[in-house]
């Protein structure tokens, strides 16, 4: 047999698939869609409940079906008590690692595990969404020999997450971060790890297999972990005076700077944008602006680039929004997890 004449599509570009209504993305003018409403008007006007609604029923909901989804979303929280034990056996593994086993563990405890109908499906996939942010926090505390924290009804999935990872009710302005971050998060069609997790669905193995592999993918560092990076790159730059040495002296080495470039955008990704602005006012709130404003000395000095197709990502002011929110490194991926499963 001979590869005479075999077209290779490396990281499957231009590579299609299937179809989806999920989500559109056109990568020329920068622009993502979901289910047919533009991120531009999501990311302003909705919560992460109401995202995750649209994504998995196609539709917006109604102040009644928002409330019921919420309901159903905070009713499923909890953790069965076996994987905070299994939790505690492997708190010294990378946060995603945990999430991936215990998200593979709660099969055990789901009673619909190999029911793959839409109506089994879409319920699992509620409870996992539910149960992602509970599996990080309690790690996260766990592995600091503190106590977990149940979660509050009476707050939202994002307000909960920092709730259960600080151990105190937060900042409504923290919470609406955490929260448009889920939602910028929430979809963005056939990448890495969707493609892993569709492979999986595939097979007709079951819905916690296929969310499981997709986690395992998000965890390699060129898909999931360049938001951490570009924090590490701010840290070492120091200050904006800084920016410019660094970047020619990265570059002329042969490295890259995170946070740049990306397989479909050509154009600005516009989920960049919205933390970009939601990172100024979080710095001046916090009285640290100088990551802000290291960020936008290194976009300046890559502005030459950008005549290239290679702009900002989802990633690049990420990293910093966390950091001022006191939420670890190592938990950065994560956050992109919970927001996509």
């Amino acid at each position: 047999m001979t590869e005479e004449g075999v077209t290779l599509y490396r990281g499957l570009r231009e590579v299609y698939i299937d179809r989806t209504t999920s989500s559109f993305i056109n990568g020329k003018e920068g622009k993502l869609y979901y289910r047919g409403y533009s991120i531009d008007d999501l990311a302003e006007n909705c919560g992460f409940e109401e995202i995750s609604y649209l994504v998995m029923m196609g539709e917006l909901p109604t102040s009644s079906q928002l409330e019921s989804f919420s309901k159903e979303l905070k009713s499923n929280m909890e953790l069965p008590n076996e994987i905070l034990d299994l939790i505690r056996l492997v708190k010294d593994a990378h946060p995603m690692d945990v999430l991936r086993t215990a998200i593979s563990a709660l099969s055990g405890f789901d009673s619909e595990v190999d029911d793959n109908s839409a109506e089994a499906t879409l319920r699992k996939g509620t409870k996992l969404t539910a149960q992602a942010p509970t599996i990080v926090a309690a790690h996260a505390r766990i592995r600091q020999d503190l106590d977990p924290i149940t979660p509050d009804p009476n707050l939202s999935i994002a307000a909960n997450f920092l709730y259960m990872l600080f151990g105190t009710v937060p900042d409504p302005e923290d919470a609406k971060l955490i929260d448009k971050d889920f939602v910028l998060h929430a979809e963005h069609g056939l990448n890495a790890s969707a493609f892993g997790a569709r492979v999986a669905a595939s097979t007709q193995a079951d819905l916690h297999c296929a969310v499981t592999t997709g986690i395992a993918v998000l965890k390699g560092p060129s898909h999931g972990g360049a938001a951490e990076s570009v924090m590490t790159m701010s840290l070492e730059i120091g200050d904006e005076s800084n920016a410019e040495k660094y970047i020619k002296d990265t570059l002329a080495g042969g490295g890259r700077i995170m946070g740049f470039g990306h397989r479909v955008y050509k154009a600005v990704d516009p989920r960049s944008l919205h933390l970009q602005d939601d990172l100024k006012a979080l710095g001046e709130r916090k009285g640290e602006p100088k990551w802000y404003s290291i960020l936008q000395k290194v976009l300046e000095v890559m502005q030459p680039y950008s005549r290239k197709g290679i702009c900002q990502n989802v990633d690049f002011f990420s990293g910093a929004m966390y950091f001022l929110l006191d939420i670890p490194e190592d938990l950065f991926i994560s956050i992109f997890a919970m927001g996509r499963i």
